[in-house]
């Protein structure tokens, strides 16, 4: 039996994606475990290019199980038409969606879209697709659980009141009292939930007899350590847990400890959405690298916010992760660059620290980079640590001494095939 967890060291974005449709050809079982629709992974493999927003990235592999677990929040429209949309493209995932996920409704966006306008400048830089609303009702009892849409009398009462409670806040904190009804919103559970429902499951009976078995579990987190709603930088977080720790609970197996936690780390910085961010590039630069790196939200098309890499925020996502090793992404994309910059400590009122702190800090807080050389050649075609230029090699390595966990994979592309794997150590 083999677990693993693939997770985000930094803001999300890094390429978690790429990394289990990797992994996810010799899996059993791939679950998501936590977050809605409100970002995305980008997969390149011989099907082509596709944007995953729902579905795990191991639906490529047709003997694999890919589960949508019990952490998620899901808005079964956005599902259902992802669903659609992947068959179109001849591909025929095999899914299962955990009843005791929770539903993300029309109000909730409606909801979402109302907060941040009403924040005005001090806006999270939320994607709107209702995701905190939908995990703040889970946590206040109001919530609709997926498989509620099996039982239409309970589903109806349970909609009722929700609906009545929804109505009550949208009149009285945002003063909009005719933006949605029950009735309506009967109709949209209906409909779509139709369209789900035979593959609407108890997920954790699956995951626990194929660990029972000695099957080889994946699980695949959204987002990475610096948005993870406890140990991100609050407030401008997702709203679930991104940690490895939450698998078991939001992916619904228990009793089997993960053997490998894989964190996943770009070879420079980016972010989506708001907050601090210390070693932001200069204009110029940061706009000729997203361009090379193709740096754009794959759930929202939004233009990633561009830095040098920062092993001090990367170090504490590794940390907080239990990184057992490191994947490196994204390192084609610095070829051509005749120097390099990491951050291996911040500055604050005179004093260096090596320590990731809270915003308070990290709004004042500079970078002090080291410099190190870039390369020229392309790398897009190595697949041997030993065969990239000395400079990319020691770069990397410069990453795994100030990140203090090995790297054991390197993308140089974003094809399947484009990773070395440096192999156990």
């Amino acid at each position: 039996m083999s677990v693993e967890v693939v997770v985000g060291a930094n803001w999300g974005d890094e390429g978690k994606g790429r990394m289990v449709d990797y992994l996810a050809q010799n899996a059993d079982i791939v679950a998501r475990y936590q977050g809605g629709n409100n970002a995305g992974h980008t997969v390149v493999n011989e099907f082509g290019e596709f944007k995953l927003h729902l579905l795990p990235s191991g639906v490529f592999n047709p003997k694999a199980v890919n589960i949508l677990g019990p952490g998620m929040v899901i808005d079964i429209e956005a599902l259902a038409d992802e669903i659609d949309g992947i068959r179109k493209r001849g591909i025929k995932p095999n899914l299962r969606v955990s009843e005791r996920a929770t539903i993300c409704f029309p109000f909730h966006r409606l909801q979402d879209g109302w907060e941040e306008e009403r924040l005005g400048k001090k806006a999270y830089g939320s994607t709107r697709r209702g995701i905190a609303p939908a995990y703040g009702d889970r946590t206040m009892k109001k919530a609709i659980q997926i498989g509620e849409l099996l039982y239409p009398e309970w589903l109806e009462q349970r909609l009722r009141e929700l609906v009545e409670w929804k109505k009550l806040t949208a009149l009285g904190v945002y003063g909009k009292d005719d933006s949605f009804s029950f009735e309506e919103t009967l109709a949209w559970a209906r409909k779509h939930g139709a369209r789900i429902r035979d593959i609407i499951c108890d997920t954790s009976a699956i995951l626990d007899e194929a660990a029972r078995a000695g099957k080889h579990i994946v699980f695949e987190a959204q987002l990475g350590t610096l948005r993870d709603l406890n140990f991100g930088i609050y407030p401008f977080t997702t709203s679930s847990c991104a940690l490895a720790a939450y698998a078991p609970i939001g992916g619904g197996l228990f009793g089997f400890a993960p053997d490998r936690v894989i964190a996943v780390i770009k070879a420079f910085s980016t972010c989506v959405g708001e907050g601090p961010f210390v070693t932001r590039m200069d204009e110029q630069e940061a706009n000729e690298l997203r361009e090379v790196a193709h740096e754009y939200g794959a759930a929202t098309g939004r233009p990633r916010t561009i830095g040098h890499f920062d092993a001090v925020a990367s170090r504490y996502g590794a940390w907080a992760q239990g990184a057992t090793e490191i994947a490196v992404t994204k390192l084609d994309s610095l070829s051509g660059r005749k120097t390099l910059k990491i951050c291996t400590d911040y500055a604050w009122r005179g004093q260096p620290m090596g320590r990731f702190p809270l915003n308070a800090v990290l709004e004042e807080a500079t970078p002090i980079y080291q410099e190190m050389p870039g390369w020229s050649e392309d790398i897009s075609g190595v697949r041997r640590f030993e065969d990239l230029p000395p400079a990319a090699q020691s770069y990397v390595l410069e990453i795994e001494h100030r990140v203090q966990c090995r790297v054991r994979y390197v993308s140089v592309g974003p094809e399947r095939a484009a990773l070395i794997d440096r192999g156990l150590a």
